[in-house]
């Protein structure tokens, strides 16, 4: 049985009915966002504000990828050791990195949910500690409200970020604004 035709059979039909999307294939935006940053089962940080950029860009209807830069103040968390109560200063947290996405971010009348994945490059500096510059990871679930060109976006994200034997992991919640900068008709 010669199942390889088939699969490339197969995966040819499912992909023709979006060659005709590929004709206004790319919608690009501007978002800017800020929100709060709460760590998790971290007692030497706590929660910050977060705020950043994206740069949304629909590929096809099904897919749109995201750079952004993301920036979170963590404040200063407190730890006991052998008895004694020491305040650690909160981290800085600067990311750069890419997410995908079902769905188009592009803005239109009404609401869309959309999940969404990504990975980055993240730096987390105070001081008294050497830096931690490591990947991190990210997912969520976003829901946009468009209006046109315009969209207000509401996140709430897990990021991940790998250190040596463990992590640090965070839970984001983010309200933006994205507008439309290039939109094919």
């Amino acid at each position: 049985m010669r199942a390889a035709p088939r699969v490339r059979a197969l995966v040819l039909a499912l992909l023709l009915p979006l060659v005709p999307a590929t004709a206004h294939a790319v919608d690009i935006g501007i978002a800017a966002f800020g929100g709060t940053s709460i760590p998790i089962v971290q007692e030497d940080v706590k929660t910050g504000g977060t705020y950043g950029v994206r740069v949304p860009v629909s590929i096809i209807p099904l897919v749109s990828v995201e750079p952004f830069f993301a920036s979170s103040n963590l404040s200063d968390g407190e730890e006991t050791l052998g008895g004694v109560t020491y305040t650690r200063d909160g981290f800085q947290n600067s990311t750069f990195g890419v997410n995908a996405m079902l769905g188009s971010l592009a803005n239109a009348p009404g609401i869309k949910f959309y999940p969404y994945l990504g990975i980055a490059s993240t730096k987390l500096t105070r001081s008294g500690s050497d830096d931690i510059k490591e990947v991190s990871y990210n997912f969520g679930l976003g829901a946009g409200l468009g209006f046109k060109r315009v969209a207000l976006h509401g996140r709430a994200e897990l990021n991940m970020v790998k250190t040596d034997l463990t992590s640090r992991k965070f839970a984001n919640l983010t309200l933006g604004l994205s507008y439309d900068l290039f939109k094919k008709l």
